[in-house]
């Protein structure tokens, strides 16, 4: 008979070999075989009556005790900039364990909510039980939820806000935070989800009204985990820095660098100012200048300021709030080139021939004063003659070289050809209670595009100054099309009777020349919205691999450091590459560039997802007061459930069910991004001309749905409330698309048959 191990040796096993759990495992370890098996099981069950083990899955482990390898969520630092975790597989009666994690230096960067498995040591010190060291990250956790609770008897439920989301949560009356009936709250998974049933939440925050206007830029910031909220430690370093001054610095005080921004912005990270070159071997030729906050001075490596700034990321952009990646002391006043005052800077001297090509650059860490702060609109306006009180004086000594040196980037543009997409950028304003007022596009003035031309240049010459110095940097990376987007759009472009050159490298020249095409029929939105679903999403990387799409082969972020993290990193090269004195970039920096690229590429598209989401809440706020008006608009979207429509006037997208559609099956074609009638043989694609009726607008979702009444200028017979308005789906008058479509489609058909031949070919070859 084998000696049976006490209670003791049990626990121990268990909490040492957290993978090696099951009776079998633990029998194999005592060597416990025949008989003795069924003591082994009357131990195992009074430890488990006892409340040592829990038994999950035909396992055993000790609730009190977490095992060497865990399952963690990251909290967010405290005010020493610690990062601790929760232990996801905590089931004890006691008071949860502090977890700190211990970071070596080629750990991925994690941020608040991300899940990693750990391996943990127990240690007894006064604020954490066990030290952690990251194995890998899982994932960001979803464990979260932002919705409306809905009070009950016992508890209450959570109807979560995301668009198609119909899962409730259950809420008990002992975890409901004191929430009202109908109020928007933030709540998290309450224990583990069982197999049936609905998951459980509780509580953790109260967000208020949902129907609130300033609600909505609030919840995507909570649904989407953007912080906002700065720590103690954070603010008080920021309130005690003091304004930089000239000592290691050029003087460039006396330079009339401007700023020109939009009419309502609050900080002003860049300034520029041109003038000809006085070089006889450059004639025709422009001197620019553009100067930088110097952000580099206030946010040195391993700060409070440093980790938070790196944790954000980014500045987040909502219509009512901006949720900065720096304090206000800082991204508002120091850091902010205001009229009239010095600023630390870090300056570009570039010179450019006449043609627009850049001859070279040199960088200065600098002072400088800027005598103005105006907006695109009144410099377009002086431009056009039609100056103000503030820029009449400047018209002819700044206003005017910048102008003239523009025009020569602009030719060097044109030479270059980056894609040109058309796509106007929404504008959505708001009145002092943060109802929406109007949603317009916004105007594209010579003025956006001079500073836009400025920094493009300012970011290449940042680039390859740090190529040259053989410095570590993040470049900002735009790879591009995979071939497979490629042939969909080259399917698009036949569907209307364009074409898309191959049999070649491509280039972006080649997608500029599909799109003037369009520009000249009615295809233009459909090719444009096309070709930017084609491409790459841009990131960051230490790795140089170009930007596509500006057609740049070194390129990275230099020009805006008050609002991504990225070019706080090149601007601590730039320091680092000239031996300027301190706050460089620090060795930590260098050896983390792979995760903080990756971080803040994660952190860009958070922020993207959460500003997009609250454009589309607050566009179905402006039009939940409308339901019943017909709009007109094009097809932007084909889906296998229906496809969405983008409204000229106001450019909402929203969904016509595929339900609705008509009394017939719809192919979806995902390749050709197609749906087909099985009776009809209509084809609905991108880009067709729309009228719709509007039949639902939910402000707190964001979710718009549409009833289709009008197809490429034909009456179109759909169904509402499981009844046809009128015949089964079919377009009155012609029976199907018109004959250049049909003749279109059936071209492109043939060509994706062609190449699925040969590449069969290929492979059997």
């Amino acid at each position: 008979m084998s000696k049976l191990p006490t209670k003791a040796d049990v626990l121990d096993w268990i909490s040492a070999n957290p993978t090696l759990t099951s009776k079998r495992d633990i029998a194999k370890a005592f060597g416990i075989k025949g008989a003795d098996r069924i003591d082994l099981k009357r131990i195992l069950r009074e430890l488990e009556d006892e409340g040592h083990l829990e038994k999950r899955h035909k396992t055993y482990r000790d609730p009190d005790r977490l095992p060497p390898v865990s399952v963690l969520q990251v909290k967010a630092p405290d005010d020493n900039g610690d990062l601790f975790a929760r232990p996801l597989e905590w089931h004890g009666e006691g008071v949860e364990p502090t977890v700190l994690i211990i970071a070596r230096a080629n750990d991925p960067a994690l941020g608040e909510g991300d899940r990693i498995l750990a391996r943990l040591q127990v240690v007894h010190h006064a604020d954490h039980n066990y030290e952690a060291r990251l194995i890998r990250r899982i994932g960001t956790s979803p464990r979260k939820v932002v919705g409306i609770f809905r009070k009950g008897a016992e508890g209450g439920r959570i109807l979560p806000i995301d668009k198609g989301s119909d899962k409730e949560w259950t809420v008990s009356p002992d975890a409901t935070g004191g929430a009202q009936d109908g109020e928007l709250v933030e709540a998290e998974q309450a224990g583990p989800k069982g197999r049936m049933g609905l998951p459980k939440a509780r509580i953790v925050l109260r967000l208020g009204d949902p129907t609130a206007p300033r609600a909505v830029s609030l919840i995507a910031i909570h649904q989407h985990g953007i912080p906002d909220d700065f720590p103690e430690q954070v603010l008080a370093e920021a309130d005690s820095m003091k304004p930089a001054g000239l000592k290691g610095r050029t003087d460039l005080r006396e330079l009339p660098l401007i700023t020109i921004d939009p009419s309502d912005a609050r900080d002003h990270d860049d300034a520029v100012f041109a003038e000809p070159d006085e070089d006889p071997q450059n004639e025709g030729g422009h001197v620019l200048w553009v100067a930088i906050a110097d952000v580099a001075h206030y946010v040195t490596p391993g700060s409070a300021l440093d980790r938070e700034a790196k944790m954000r990321g980014n500045s987040s952009y909502f219509p009512d709030r901006v949720v900065p990646m720096l304090p206000d002391r800082l991204s508002g006043d120091l850091c902010s080139l205001h009229e009239g005052v010095p600023r630390a800077c870090i300056a570009a001297r570039i010179r450019i021939d006449a043609e627009g090509n850049k001859l070279g650059q040199k960088f200065y860490r600098a002072l400088m004063r800027s005598p103005a702060s105006l907006s695109y609109q009144e410099v377009q306006a002086a431009i056009d003659g039609q100056p103000n009180d503030k820029c009449g004086p400047l018209l002819e000594p700044v206003l005017k070289p910048l102008y003239a040196a523009y025009a020569a980037l602009r030719a060097a543009r044109e030479r270059r050809q980056p894609l040109d997409l058309d796509l106007p950028e929404r504008k959505i304003a708001l009145d002092e209670d943060g109802k929406v007022t109007s949603v317009n596009f916004a105007d594209r003035l010579d003025a956006h595009k001079l500073i836009e031309e400025f920094m493009v240049l300012a970011n290449v010459a940042a680039a390859e100054t740090l190529i040259a110095k053989d410095t570590p940097l993040l470049f900002r990376v735009h790879e591009e099309p995979p071939v497979d987007k490629l042939e969909s759009l080259r399917d698009t472009a036949q569907a209307a009777g364009l074409t898309l050159a191959k049999g070649q490298v491509l280039k972006t020249r080649h997608l500029n020349q599909l799109l003037h095409q369009a520009a000249k029929t009615g295809e233009a939105e459909l090719i444009n919205l096309a070709t930017l679903r084609s491409m790459t999403q841009a990131y960051y990387s230490p790795k140089n691999f170009g930007h596509f799409g500006l057609a740049l082969q070194n390129y990275a972020h230099f020009t805006s450091p008050i609002r991504r993290y990225s070019d706080l990193i090149v601007h601590r090269a730039l320091i680092t590459a000239h031996k300027w004195e301190g706050d460089g970039l620090s060795q930590e920096d260098i050896e983390r560039l792979d995760a903080t690229a990756q971080h803040i590429s994660d952190t860009e598209r958070r922020s993207m997802m959460a500003e997009r989401d609250t454009t589309d809440r607050y566009l179905a706020a402006y039009l939940s007061d409308r339901l019943g008006a017909e709009f007109t608009g094009r097809v932007s979207g084909i889906a296998k459930f229906g496809i969405f429509v983008k409204l000229d006037e106001t450019g909402a997208d929203g969904l016509v069910p595929i339900g609705t559609l008509g009394n017939e099956y719809f192919h979806f074609d995902r390749d050709a991004g197609t749906l087909m009638g099985g009776d009809t043989g209509r084809i609905i694609g991108l880009g067709m001309r729309a009228r719709v009726k509007l039949v639902e607008a939910a402000p707190v979702t964001g979710g718009i749905a549409f009833e289709l009444l009008e197809l490429d200028d034909e009456e179109y017979e759909s169904r509402q409330g499981g009844r046809f308005s009128r015949g089964k789906g079919r377009p009155r008058g012609k029976s199907g698309p018109s004959p250049r479509r049909k003749q279109a489609k059936a071209k492109a058909k043939d060509a994706k048959t062609k190449r699925k031949v040969t590449r069969q070919r290929r492979s059997k070859g």
